[in-house]
């Protein structure tokens, strides 16, 4: 990558707003800047005026003028990339905002690519590698805890972490490199039982670390809610219900839904993903036999399963039905019963049906409500917080919620495993040193310390341009 050049981008989302801001790093944005910008009070150059400081005027072509607009200035090293950077603060109308743009390429900027701000800022030592996937997982957060841990992570949480690990790790690893040197000599400068302690503590972190994944990986992508039961029972019309939209297709015929449909919604600061699956059946029909494979396959997947019951069912059949689908289920799925239709029965009826099924499955919750016309709703969304509640613990605590992260980890634990065995069995230090330079490889691949442009690349391209 050329750091010689400055690049510019729209920094606020497409479309039209009040306002839009036109965004410029590298070491010509104030002369750049300076070519288009007349400011109200005549004096100083750009380059001239204080940092942090914000100034009115217009954006000209030749003796067009553009729009009026504030301009920030931030200088280097104290701003976000590292580098001097110049904000341009104009109307929002997308016409104005091409057109700036437009023309601080004509005057030698070059179109920022996905990310590149972040990778300058990278590059240039103002944040590590997971500091900077933090600042895109921030933007991404749809949730209180996504937004807690995207901000923990971007503030150097979890890298500072990894940092101290392997620093303490590099120290062991130049006093085994030094015995290499000095191998005729046999002599021995790292305390293997040092060691050991360290790499043991290590592992013991690493796995801790490797473990909050489960959780991270809920917090950033939502919890999987999958909505099973019967056809006609009522399963899309209750997605549609929840999401207060039309998302599903609603019909009397059976057999409608025939595949998985999802969407995500926020429920006091949990993200929850609902998926509705075809209905639960023996059919002869291909199509459908497919969306039900389907159906048990989201099911399976999913971490609360919402068993949907029409009440009107013989009991015998519905505790059947649902003795099928907990068997089903793993340890760790959590199972809800949604007695649907609960207003085509009367209070006598419906009581009866429920204490049935309480009897039955004492200690899965169960909701009567009605889909078709939102009756109980917000307690079977109250049902569904209460029994998913994220363990954030308290504030310190590190959560990994980055595939890439948890791929390096288990990598590095695999190494420090070899490390351990390596040092019980007196393996010889040049073997030893390998296993060691591996641990640190795998580690610093998560920090930036190591990485290669494909790495690099791969990560900064899901950026939204302008950041």
């Amino acid at each position: 990558m050329n750091n010689d050049t400055t690049i510019t981008a729209i920094a606020t989302p497409a479309g039209m707003g009040a306002i839009a801001v036109v965004r410029l790093s590298g070491p010509n944005s104030m002369d750049i800047c300076e070519r288009v910008f007349r400011p109200s009070k005549k004096g100083k150059k750009l380059a001239e005026q204080p940092a942090y400081t914000i100034h009115h005027g217009k954006i000209v072509d030749d003796n067009k003028i553009i729009d009026d607009v504030l301009v920030s200035i931030f200088k280097a090293p104290h701003s976000y990339t590292g580098e001097d950077v110049v904000e341009i603060s104009c109307h929002g109308s997308v016409l104005i905002q091409r057109q700036v743009l437009e023309l601080l390429i004509k005057h030698g900027a070059t179109h920022a690519q996905a990310g590149e701000f972040t990778l300058r800022a990278f590059l240039n030592g103002k944040m590590d590698l997971s500091q900077a996937e933090g600042v895109a997982d921030l933007i991404a957060s749809t949730s209180e805890t996504a937004r807690k841990v995207a901000m923990d992570q971007m503030r150097g949480g979890f890298s500072n972490q990894l940092k101290e690990l392997r620093t303490q790790l590099l120290n062991f690893t130049s006093l085994i490199e030094l015995e290499l040197d000095f191998s005729e000599e046999d002599v021995e400068f790292a305390d293997r039982k040092q060691l050991l302690s360290l790499v043991e503590t290590m592992a013991q972190q690493t796995e801790k670390l490797l473990e909050s994944f489960k959780l991270g990986n809920v917090i950033k992508t939502g919890v999987p809610v999958a909505i099973a039961g019967k056809p006609n029972v009522g399963k899309s019309t209750l997605l549609n219900r929840i999401l207060n939209e039309e998302k599903a297709i609603v019909s009397d015929i059976a057999g409608t839904t025939r595949d998985s449909i999802e969407d995500i919604i926020v429920i006091d600061g949990v993200t929850f993903r609902f998926i509705d699956t075809a209905g639960l059946r023996h059919t002869t029909d291909t199509i459908e036999s497919i969306g039900i494979e389907r159906a048990y396959a989201k099911i399976s997947q999913a971490q609360i399963v919402l068993m949907l019951i029409d009440v009107r069912s013989a009991i015998e059949e519905t505790l059947e039905e649902i003795s099928s689908i907990r068997k089903s289920l793993k340890d760790d799925q959590k199972l809800i019963i949604l007695a649907n239709k609960a207003d085509l029965l009367d209070a006598n009826s419906i009581d009866t049906y429920l204490d049935n099924l309480q009897k039955e499955f004492a200690e899965i919750s169960v909701v009567p409500l009605s889909a078709k016309h939102g009756q109980n709703i917000e307690s079977l969304l109250h049902v569904l917080v209460k029994d998913y509640q994220i363990p954030l613990g308290n504030d310190e605590a590190v959560i990994v919620t980055n595939a890439r992260h948890y791929e390096s980890l288990l990598k590095a634990l695999e190494n420090l495993q070899r490390v351990k065995q390596g040092i019980n069995t007196n393996i010889p230090t040049d073997l030893l040193a390998m296993d060691i330079r591996q641990v640190l490889h795998y580690i610093g691949q998560i920090t930036g310390a190591v990485s290669t442009d494909e790495i690099l690349g791969n990560i900064f391209s899901k950026f939204c341009i302008g950041k």
